[in-house]
């Protein structure tokens, strides 16, 4: 399993629009074989933070969507963390 994790900040007036043009990416990447998870969505408390989480069944399948995801084109955000994690297992929280 890899997990994609982070954030990025962008101009507070700008922020719901970039997470926005990502509304097209998210949808396609949630019907794409081998994604369990995405969401691109805007911080509850920071209005310059856009989180990211993507969790993908593997790196094949993660691979596969990168080759085809053309994401959209958006200004250069101001700051960027967003991390690749390798996972052996997931097991339900609660």
């Amino acid at each position: 399993m890899i997990i994609i994790a982070g954030h990025e900040l962008v101009e507070a007036e700008q922020r719901d629009i970039f997470v926005a043009a990502f509304r097209d990416l998210v949808t396609r990447a949630r019907d794409f074989d081998g994604c369990m998870h995405i969401a691109i969505t805007a911080d509850s408390v920071d209005p310059e933070r856009v989180n990211m989480v993507e969790v993908w069944r593997d790196a094949d399948a993660l691979n596969k969507w990168r080759k085809r995801a053309k994401g959209p084109k958006v200004g250069k955000p101001k700051h960027i963390e967003v991390k690749r994690y390798d996972a052996t297992d997931g097991v339900p929280l609660f």
